[in-house]
Formats: C-alpha cells, sequence, structure tokens
C-alpha cells in the first residue's frame, strides 16, 4: 500500500475479459493466481467472472484471495436503469442488490464500491427521462447499500463489454445532472480519465467537474487504431461490444496525463482505490501498468 497518499492498487483483467466471462478458459481462482504475481493490493471483479453464485463456491474465492493476501473491494457492475419498462427498471434494481451483497461477502475494508452505471443510451429513450429513470433506481439502492457498508459509484463510462449501445451518461452535462441530484455519503464517482476522450471530452475537465465526489478510479489508457478519428469511433458505436478500431492500451503509453491527474486528486484529499485496467496484451503489459503507477504515486510521496 502506498501509504502517505492513502491509495491502494488493484488490477480489472481486461485483457482476459472473454476468456473469464465466456469461453471460461481462465477460471476465477487461476486469474487470482495469475494476479498475485502482480505487486496490487487487490482485485477489481466483474459478475461475469463468477461461474457460480453458491456460497460454497464464494467461499472459495474468498480463501483463494486470502491466502494471496489480495483484497476484492470493488465490484465493477453494469445495471441497466434506462429499460423503458418499469417492470424491468425494477428487476433490474434487485439484481444490482446482489452486486451489493457481493461486496459486502468479501470483507475488504473502507472504503468499498460497487460500480454504477446509467444504463444504455437507447435512442427511443428522451433525455430527461432517461435521467429521471436512473436517479430513481439509484435512489432506491441507497438504504440497501448503506445496510451493508457500500459506496455505489457511478463511472463517467463508455460502454460495457457486452452491451450494444453506448452509456446514456457518457456526456459529462448528462453525468452531473445525475450525480449532483444524488446527496448522499453512500454514493460517489468512479473517474476514469480516458473514457473523457471517448466522450470527446478533456479528462482534466471531467475530474475539475466531479473531484470532490470520487470514491475510487480506474487507470487505463485509450488511443484509437492509426488512421482512425473520435467521429470513426462513433459510427461503430450501436453495436454489441467495444469498437474494433479502439485501442485499450498499457498505461503510460497513451494520452492520459496520469502525474497531473494524481496531483489533482491528492490536492482533494483521495484515498480510494485505483483499478488497473490494462490492455489486451497479456501479463507482462498489466504488469508494466502497476509498475508505472506505482512510481507515478511514489512521486507525489
Amino acid at each position: 500500500m502506498d501509504r502517505e497518499f492513502g491509495t491502494r492498487i488493484a488490477a480489472f483483467p481486461k485483457c482476459f475479459m472473454d476468456e473469464l466471462c465466456v469461453s471460461r478458459s481462465i477460471s476465477l481462482l487461476q486469474w487470482i493466481e495469475m494476479a498475485a504475481t502482480l505487486g496490487v493490493d487487490g482485485l477489481e471483479f466483474y459478475p461475469g467472472f463468477f461461474s457460480s453464485w453458491e456460497r460454497s463456491y464464494l467461499g472459495e474465492v474468498r480463501a483463494a484471495l486470502r491466502c494471496q493476501r489480495l483484497q476484492m473491494p470493488m465490484v465493477c457492475a453494469s445495471p441497466d436503469f434506462t429499460q423503458p419498462s418499469a417492470r424491468a427498471r425494477r428487476d433490474e434494481v434487485e439484481r444490482y442488490k446482489a452486486m451489493i451483497d457481493l461486496v459486502e461477502f468479501f470483507e475488504a475494508p473502507a472504503p468499498r464500491t460497487c460500480r454504477v452505471l446509467s444504463g444504455q443510451r437507447r435512442p427511443e429513450v428522451a433525455l430527461d427521462d432517461g435521467v429521471a429513470m436512473v436517479i430513481e433506481c439509484i435512489e432506491q439502492l441507497l438504504p440497501y447499500a448503506a445496510e451493508r457498508g457500500v459506496v455505489l459509484v457511478m463511472e463517467n463510462h463508455y460502454k460495457d463489454n457486452y452491451w450494444t449501445y453506448p452509456e446514456f451518461a457518457q456526456q459529462l452535462p448528462v453525468f452531473r445532472r445525475i450525480v449532483e441530484a444524488i446527496d448522499s455519503p453512500w454514493f460517489g464517482v468512479n473517474y476514469d480519465p480516458s473514457n473523457a476522450l471517448l466522450a470527446g471530452e478533456d479528462p482534466l475537465v471531467v475530474l475539475n467537474a466531479v473531484k470532490q465526489r470520487i470514491v475510487s478510479m480506474h487507470a487505463s489508457d485509450r488511443g484509437l487504431q492509426p488512421g482512425y478519428t473520435l467521429a470513426d469511433l462513433r459510427a461503430q458505436e450501436n453495436s454489441v461490444g467495444y469498437a474494433s478500431i479502439l485501442r485499450h492500451g498499457e498505461i503510460g503509453t497513451g494520452l492520459i496525463d496520469y502525474a497531473t491527474i494524481l496531483r489533482e486528486l491528492r490536492s482533494a484529499g483521495f484515498r480510494g482505490w485505483i483499478s488497473i485496467e490494462d490492455g489486451m496484451n497479456g501479463m507482462e503489459e498489466l504488469r508494466r501498468s502497476v509498475a508505472f503507477l506505482r512510481r507515478q504515486v511514489a512521486q507525489l510521496e
């Protein structure tokens, strides 16, 4: 742990999403064993990593984490609260409660968080209606989260790996409307600087707009394949998964100014987890990203 800054570093295996969630060629227990070699303090889990919700299996996962001296303080949930059907939204709220329970089960010290998204930017959902839907769903969940000591953190997100449409609240004005409407110690922001780039926004502008609400952070570095522009990215958004021209790469090799971001976070009193979402080129790249972020944090001491 980087004690003075108060920041702990976690890893999220962006490079192995399909192996963990689709083909199951890597199990969650195998990933924990692999991640123990990275020099991180904890791991961020995605619901699709779990092959079962049985308590005995979850207990195995918790024991494996303890064996490797790793914590699990963050669940990367992807609730979809912009569904036009009120019943579908109620079902989504109930499903999300299970994600809050999951964070509680792993017993990490505070702050422990569960990611919140607004939902997909469906063309049939008007802006004001979508904002109201999201606020209503999150406010329904806050008492449940408070009872379990879990902070709900809304991410300035691009798109879940397995969604068709991009994030409803991708743009900062929409994101701020939702965040600023919810006043609770059990609600905050999970800041992702590279997602700001994908929204066509300056990561530092987004940071300064919400930095007093930031509880956790995703660290990644983004770019586009050579020869492509953000306009090309927009044209590929309304299809399942991430656009093929998007490059989700090694931290410190892309467009994000981590030195400035970390200074700003420190000045705002940030003491939460930073979870590294690395690119698509395996463990050595992820290891270099961890080392880069450790160096950046150490320079603040």
